[in-house]
């Protein structure tokens, strides 16, 4: 018995040197994708429903964190039929050549203040470039990621042709991201 109270001691001790591990997460319910711009001086805004998410982050040890993003393009919506048929069309996303964009990151950066940054790649239209998703992250049962990046549309050919003039349409389209998030299985 004399061994065993001298034994709980040293596993608790050694239990709490232990590091973190980085949890393993994939999208919740109530999550949105979001993107937002400018035609002719007037706001537009739409969303990505059908994107999918998952994540491996702990805060302690933002160096490990890894993010993947799909987002299907033909779901893409601003709820105005006119800019919709426009967007899917050739000229933008081209949905009938690239039906996905995807994004990755690997290795997060601590900005300080509870906010991160996550230096991945966008691939969009078959074109791949770097873009910073900056982050918040409240944690709990059920963790929420918020985030925003900007993309330079033009780099990746969205808006090309007549679409190109950035008085018609600015080059930088900005994203938001508002991730609630699970434990992966």
């Amino acid at each position: 018995m004399r061994m065993f109270r001298i034994l709980i001691p040293v596993a608790l001790s050694a239990a709490a040197t232990l590091p973190a591990l980085a949890a393993d997460y994939v999208q919740a319910p109530g999550s949105s994708l979001a993107f937002a711009g400018k035609y002719q001086g007037e706001t537009f805004s739409g969303t990505f429903p059908d994107f999918r998410t998952t994540l491996r982050f702990d805060p302690a040890d933002p160096g490990a964190g890894k993010l993947a993003v799909t987002i299907p393009l033909a779901t893409a919506t601003t709820q105005n039929p006119d800019y919709d048929g426009e967007m899917r069309g050739s000229a933008f996303f081209d949905v009938s050549k690239f039906a996905n964009a995807t994004y990755t990151a690997s290795g997060f950066r601590d900005l300080g203040n509870g906010r991160y940054a996550a230096d991945g790649t966008l691939e969009l239209r078959g074109v791949r470039k770097p873009v910073t998703l900056t982050f918040t992250w409240t944690p709990g049962s059920r963790p929420l990621l918020s985030g925003r990046a900007t993309v330079p549309r033009l780099d990746f050919g969205v808006g090309g042709g007549e679409w190109a003039d950035t008085a018609m349409i600015p080059d930088e389209i900005a994203v938001s991201t508002r991730l609630h998030l699970q434990p992966a299985n």
